[in-house]
């Protein structure tokens, strides 16, 4: 078992979320914009149909878990695989049903010295500090954040519809960079409660550089769909160098 140091305290791995609750809308996005901005990772936009990538704004209040409690905001983008170079649209598709597809943490505003020190000297994880309001506890979800008085974004995701199924255990890779490394770690989710629907968002990007960043890509605009889980339980491992 590994550990680290962060800010005086010992962190053991894997890192254990036990109890989360999040909520997100997914984004088509033009690949070749979004490919402009990840150049510098060494990885490859997934394309869920031509000239098309995935873009995911995500909420997430982090209610118990190993770096403590603390709210946080991403910017996700679907990539392929560190290890495949050029693939298909057929190819990228069944990445993406059969967990073959990967997640790049693009940005990540967070509401916590110690998360933000763990999460960029353990994972590079993108992380800065920025403010927060949010309510996961309504039928409504809603949540802003904002740095130095500027707003970044400002996300509602209506009710969806519930899942069938129960809990479904997804693990897959998530790729990070910072200081000019990519890395990658395992990242399990065991989710309950779900619900989803097609579209179903409200977003206002405000006047953050990372509010002109999505808008460089074509948001606001129609969510593709939406999500909401009550209860998330994650498990983070180790990074890796790619």
């Amino acid at each position: 078992m590994t550990a680290h140091e962060i800010l005086g305290r010992t962190v053991e791995m894997p890192v254990q979320i036990r109890r989360a609750t999040a909520f997100m809308a997914m984004y088509s996005v033009p690949t070749a914009a979004a490919q402009q901005l990840i150049d510098p990772t060494g990885l490859e936009i997934l394309q869920f149909r031509p000239g098309r990538g995935l873009c995911g704004l995500v909420f997430v209040d982090y209610v118990d878990g190993d770096l403590g409690p603390y709210n946080e905001f991403g910017v996700v983008f679907m990539v392929r695989d560190h290890r495949t170079r050029g693939g298909s649209v057929a190819g990228d598709l069944r990445a993406l049903a059969t967990g073959g597809a990967g997640a790049l943490i693009h940005q990540l505003p967070v509401d916590g010295d110690f998360t933000l020190a763990a999460g960029r000297g353990i994972w590079g994880f993108p992380k800065v500090l920025a403010d927060f309001t949010a309510d996961h506890a309504s039928d409504v979800k809603r949540a802003s954040v904002s740095q130095d008085g500027q707003l970044i974004a400002d996300l509602t995701v209506n009710r969806g519809y519930r899942l069938p199924g129960g809990t479904t255990s997804t693990t897959m890779q998530a790729y990070s960079h910072i200081d000019g490394i990519t890395r990658c770690t395992s990242w399990e989710m065991n989710p309950s409660g779900v619900r989803t629907r097609l579209g179903g968002a409200e977003v206002t990007l405000g006047s953050h550089p990372i509010a002109d960043e999505l808008r460089s890509i074509g948001l606001p605009r129609r969510a593709l769909m939406t999500t909401a889980i009550p209860d998330l339980k994650m498990t983070f491992g180790d990074a890796t160098a790619v």
